[in-house]
């Protein structure tokens, strides 16, 4: 029978953890933060595609990679949002991004937060001031529903407290909503507000910390073929403009969208159809 003082122990050291030892971050280029124990992974090779593949978003990502180069610099950079249509390249951008920068020397570490890691993300902060390398800090489908208080942990890396926001740290967040929370949700607190200019200032404004604000738009079919052809081109499935045209139009009917994920749904489709490993 376990001693009634070590299951004491053990709940207190669960309560309050020791300190996170210093994490080796010369082990990689990318990282994933998790809790439950604290702690940084290494990531061997980051799923992504090529920035040249990447159709249609050219301002977002010529934007986007200015001011991610200026980061890896030491230069001032803003944080950045990236909204709108889902299945359009904003994850996907970010990642390449980061490649395309360290395929020009800079340095440069990129850590994925989830958003239900939110409330840890000072501890995460904390790690990464301690660091000399420069720190790309991302959260994938960034949103908040009613009563969702993870809000208030993201302003410690957008404002960073009294502390301030680490300077080799910038924040990347995406998001299918422009204010990161639901239409109908500000509409409701407006209405029932007896301040509604102020109901939900706090949740809106904390879209507008962000410096840079990138859209994403649905892609008109042109660019969706050509999106297919960039990936056929890339990977060496041949296939005639004409059939790749009535294949592809059928395959985004049946899916009821159009998009960068609808393109590669259908090319990875149409690899496996013809033998061909991607």
């Amino acid at each position: 029978m376990t001693d009634p003082l070590d299951r004491i122990a053990a709940a207190l050291e669960r309560m309050s953890p020791p300190p996170l030892e210093a994490p080796d971050l010369s082990a990689s280029d990318a990282f994933v933060w998790h809790v439950s124990p604290d702690r940084l992974v290494p990531v061997e090779e980051v799923n992504r595609v090529d920035m040249g593949l990447l159709v249609g978003i050219d301002r977002a990502r010529d934007t986007l990679l200015q001011n991610t180069r200026q980061f890896a610099r030491g230069l001032p950079a803003n944080n950045a949002l990236l909204w709108g249509s889902r299945g359009m390249g904003k994850s996907s951008l970010v990642k390449a991004v980061h490649a395309a920068v360290l395929a020009e020397g800079l340095p440069l570490k990129i850590v994925e937060l989830q958003r239900e890691d939110l409330t840890s993300v000072g501890r995460l902060l904390g790690l990464l001031r301690a660091s000399d390398a420069r720190f790309l800090l991302f959260c994938d489908d960034l949103s908040f529903s009613h009563d969702d208080q993870h809000y208030k942990s993201l302003k410690a890396v957008l404002d960073g407290g009294i502390e301030g926001r680490p300077e080799n740290v910038v924040f990347y967040a995406t998001s299918n909503r422009r204010h990161l929370m639901p239409r109908d949700m500000i509409e409701n607190e407006r209405s029932s507000a007896i301040s509604p200019s102020e109901a939900t200032e706090e949740k809106v404004s904390l879209s507008d910390r962000f410096g840079l604000w990138l859209g994403f738009h649905p892609c008109a079919q042109d660019e969706y073929l050509k999106m297919i052809r960039g990936y056929c081109d890339a990977s060496g499935v041949e296939i005639d403009d004409e059939t790749l045209r009535a294949e592809a139009i059928e395959w985004q009917a049946t899916r009821g969208a159009r998009s960068g994920r609808v393109a590669w749904q259908f090319f990875t489709d149409l690899a496996g159809r013809r033998g061909i490993a991607i």
